[in-house]
């Protein structure tokens, strides 16, 4: 038996089901339709100042997606597999670098950026437009890409796609592309429930970081990045430890938790 055959023999497509495809829907919708909802609802709601909510976008996609991402680069890179084969280690430093670089992207973003509109309505908006780009660049692009691939799956397309690779690329894509079918339904469903959460911590810690420039009080700033890294934290170490639906009913209550207090 050649290699080839060896391969392609333990390739069995399944289907992706409607529930899951239907679950990439919503999750897609609400990424796009919920910061576009709370633009609009904020500003009716308080007539705060609409570029708010576009700074936060640019501060998020500058600090957590470029900046961030090349510390990641450099610092996994350099350490090898000691951070990344330690989940503690891994969930240590994973929590103090996107608490490093978001909130200090947030006190940038109200200390120059808001420094002539600094209002607590103003940094509402600011909160919609960083958890919402976060949203769109995390859930959205990665549903709409699953979406693509699921109907590609289900109609036969990417299995004939896959012929053009070498065996060993066809192994290593077919187990990446096979969680979408052997992945339960409900757990694409669990996406959107996460993603509210995550907006509305980031509105939470921008109302905090806003308190801190507008005040002085830098416990303030602290109890954000404080905040942040707990969050990201626990989710790393929780995630090995519970199902997924019980981690994002948690985090649910524990936002919930910090937006009310």
């Amino acid at each position: 038996m050649t290699v080839t055959n060896a391969v392609e023999t333990t390739m069995i497509w399944g289907t992706v089901s409607g529930a899951s495809m239907v679950g990439m829907v919503i999750s897609l919708l609400l990424s796009v339709g919920l910061p576009i909802f709370l633009c609009i609802f904020i500003y009716k709601k308080t007539k705060a100042w609409v570029p708010a909510f576009f700074i936060g976008c640019g501060i998020f996609v500058g600090f957590a997606m470029i900046l961030e991402q090349i510390c990641h680069a450099i610092v996994l890179t350099v350490t090898g597999s000691v951070i990344r084969d330690n989940i503690w280690l891994y969930a240590i430093y994973g929590g103090l670098a996107a608490a490093l670089f978001e909130e200090c992207g947030r006190w940038i973003a109200m200390k120059f950026c808001l420094k002539k509109h600094l209002t607590r309505e103003n940094a509402l908006m600011y909160g919609a437009g960083h958890g919402g780009i976060e949203a769109f660049l995390i859930l959205g692009m990665s549903s709409m890409s699953n979406l693509l691939t699921a109907a590609m799956i289900n109609g036969g397309l990417m299995e004939k796609t896959m012929t053009a690779l070498e065996p060993a690329q066809q192994e290593v894509t077919y187990h990446q592309l096979s969680v979408l079918w052997t992945t339960p339904a409900y757990q694409f469903y669990l996406a959107p429930v996460e993603r509210i959460s995550a907006i509305a911590l980031q509105i939470a810690l921008s109302i905090l970081v806003y308190s801190a420039v507008k005040t002085g009080r830098k416990l303030h700033l602290a109890a954000a990045f404080g905040l942040h890294f707990a969050v990201d934290f626990l989710t790393v170490i929780c995630a090995a430890a519970i199902p997924t639906w019980a981690l994002e009913l948690g985090l649910l209550l524990v936002v919930a938790v910090i937006c009310v207090v």
